[in-house]
């Protein structure tokens, strides 16, 4: 067992010895000259000897304070040490993740408490934005994108292929395609054009249904919106299968029929040769992992 002086006095005597002035120490100790004088004088009736040759403007080590000093001065200087690189391991140990609104709101923050669960070293800091994020510039470490690819300058991994499908709230009584001719259709809007875009034109294509106006009905400018407008029966929407996945789990919302259109890809990217941090690897297990496991079924 160490039988050591109080810790207060050895710094005490440790910052007087460094500026050879018991003010100097007292102000970057934030305490009174008289306090240091009296630790040191504490310490040195500990340990049986005289540290300090006082005189009326200075203090002077004596020869026993000049062999303690750099004792205590290097091994305050090694706490220091240990003491910032445990604060950088943990600043290392979060990581921020950027994605949609809508999959932030519907499929990540129900999963929180399964990534500390299965990441329990990690922190994971959440960023909702429809606007892509430039990782070259900003302080998130990676990114959910839904697309094609590629994201030139970032590495980019494929996690999982979204389906979309008409899906209403069961209390609407929508059963079959026929149906949709007396329902409000929902809509949101895509930040993205192209001819093969899950919309409700392509999707009444797909079916070979007349008689229902593609652009009719309620269009929102938020994804996370529409689904909301869907469980609360207030209309029939084309959505992404995967984002709802826990609704038609829960019989929140059904899927009635078909066909189910491809949607694009989920990616998650981050900027090259950053894959070698833990923190990117145990988010991308555990991504891999969950989404892997909601694979949205295609109907027949």
């Amino acid at each position: 067992m160490r039988r050591l002086p109080p810790l207060t006095a050895l710094r005490a005597f440790e910052a007087a010895a460094r500026h050879l002035s018991f003010k100097r120490a007292a102000k970057e100790l934030g305490v009174t000259p008289t306090a240091i004088s009296h630790q040191v004088r504490l310490l040195e009736e500990t340990i049986g000897v005289r540290l300090f040759e006082r005189h009326a403007r200075q203090v002077l080590a004596t020869r026993e304070g000049q062999l303690l000093y750099p004792v205590l001065r290097d091994g305050f200087d090694a706490f220091a040490r240990a003491l910032d690189e445990l604060a950088a391991r943990r600043a290392r140990r979060a990581i921020t993740l950027s994605a949609t609104t809508a999959f932030t709101a519907r499929w990540l923050v129900p999963r929180v408490a399964a990534f500390r669960e299965a990441c329990p070293g990690v922190d994971l800091r959440l960023h909702a934005s429809d606007e892509p994020v430039d990782l070259h510039a900003a302080e998130v470490d990676a990114a959910i994108r839904y697309g094609r690819g590629p994201y030139p300058g970032l590495a980019a991994e494929v996690l999982i292929a979204d389906r979309f499908a008409p899906v209403c709230s069961p209390g609407l009584g929508v059963r079959r395609p026929g149906d949709l001719r007396g329902k409000p259709l929902l809509h949101f809007e895509w930040r993205r054009e192209g001819r093969d875009m899950p919309t409700w034109r392509l999707w009444l294509e797909r079916a070979g249904l007349s008689g229902v106006r593609a652009e009719g009905g309620v269009t929102f400018s938020d994804e996370g919106h529409a689904i909301q407008a869907a469980i609360a029966g207030q209309g029939v929407a084309l959505l992404s299968l995967f984002l709802v996945a826990d609704d038609l789990k829960s019989g929140a919302l059904v899927q009635p029929f078909g066909p189910v259109l491809d949607g694009h890809r989920y990616h998650l990217v981050h900027r090259e040769g950053a894959a070698a941090r833990e923190e990117i690897a145990a988010l991308r297990g555990w991504l891999s992992a969950a989404m892997g496991g909601e694979r949205p079924e295609e109907q027949r």
